[in-house]
C-alpha cells in the first residue's frame, strides 16, 4: 500500500467483488427540515423557544449518545433522545420536547428532506458498469427501497440492509454479514465506505471487510486504522479500485 498525488492511501483491491455504502451523509444529506432553522421552527409550533445560533454545539453535545451506545440494537427511542438532546442544548425546554423529538425522529424517514450528493450516482453507476455489486447498510428506519425510488437509484443499488429492518446497528457484525449473505460475497470481497469512523469502517474491519472512510471536509479522525484510505468524494474511489 502506498500513497498518490492526493494523500490517501492506494489498496490493493484486485478481488473486490462489492462495494457496500453507508446513506446519510455519504450518498445523501439532510435539508432544511434538519438544519438549525428546522429545529426552530418544529420547537415553536409546539410553544418551544430555542437558539438556532447553538445548533452546531448542540448536535455535537449530543453526539455520544449515537456513538457510545453499547447494545447496538436498533431502538426508536435511542434516536428520540438524540433529537431531544439537540433540541435542550438549543435551550429547548418543556413538556412538549420529546413529541417534538419524536416528529422530527419521524420525518428522518421521509426522503423529499433529503437532497443526494452530486457525486453519489456516478459513482454507484461506474463501479456497475465495472461489474461490482453495490449495496447500502443504514442505520435507519428509512424504507431503503423507498429510498432508491425516490433518487432514482434502483437500477444501481442491487442489495440494502437497514438496521429496524436487520435489528442490529452498525457496528454489530451481524448487519455487515447480513448484507455479504445478500450479495452473495466473502467478506475480504467487499469493501465499505461511509463517513462514520464507528460505524462503518470499524464495523466493517471487525467483519472481515475492507474499509475506506469518506470525509468531506478532509479531517483525518484521531484512531484511524492503518490502511485505512481517507477520501473527501466519491469520485476519488475510482483511484482506489
Amino acid at each position: 500500500m502506498d500513497k498518490d498525488s492526493h494523500g490517501f492511501a492506494q489498496m490493493n483491491t484486485d478481488q473486490i467483488r462489492a462495494v457496500f455504502f453507508d446513506v446519510d451523509f455519504t450518498l445523501i444529506y439532510p435539508g432544511p427540515t434538519f438544519q438549525a432553522e428546522g429545529y426552530r421552527q418544529a420547537c415553536a409550533a409546539s410553544g418551544i423557544e430555542v437558539d438556532p445560533a447553538r445548533f452546531e454545539h448542540a448536535t455535537a453535545a449530543s453526539s455520544f449518545i449515537l456513538d457510545e451506545v453499547e447494545e447496538q440494537i436498533y431502538n426508536h427511542d435511542l434516536f428520540v433522545h438524540y433529537t431531544a438532546s439537540i433540541i435542550e442544548h438549543m435551550g429547548g425546554r418543556g413538556p412538549n420536547v420529546v413529541a417534538v423529538a419524536r416528529r422530527i425522529y419521524d420525518q428522518w424517514a421521509v426522503n423529499h428532506h433529503f437532497e443526494m450528493y452530486d457525486d453519489a450516482a456516478p459513482v454507484l453507476r461506474g463501479l456497475q458498469e465495472r461489474g461490482l455489486k453495490v449495496g447500502v447498510i443504514s442505520n435507519s428506519h428509512r424504507s431503503l427501497d423507498a429510498f432508491r425510488e425516490h433518487f432514482s437509484l434502483t437500477g444501481l443499488i442491487h442489495v440494502s440492509v437497514s438496521s429496524s429492518e436487520h435489528g442490529y446497528m452498525k457496528p454489530h457484525r451481524s448487519i455487515f454479514d447480513a448484507a455479504l449473505e445478500r450479495a452473495g460475497v466473502q467478506a475480504a470481497e467487499s469493501l465499505m465506505v461511509g463517513d462514520s469512523l464507528k460505524h462503518d469502517v470499524e464495523g466493517a474491519l471487525k467483519a472481515g471487510m475492507r474499509a475506506v472512510l469518506l470525509r468531506r471536509s478532509g479531517e483525518v479522525p484521531a484512531g484511524l486504522p492503518a490502511g485505512v484510505p481517507v477520501i473527501q468524494t466519491l469520485a476519488q474511489l475510482d483511484q482506489l479500485l
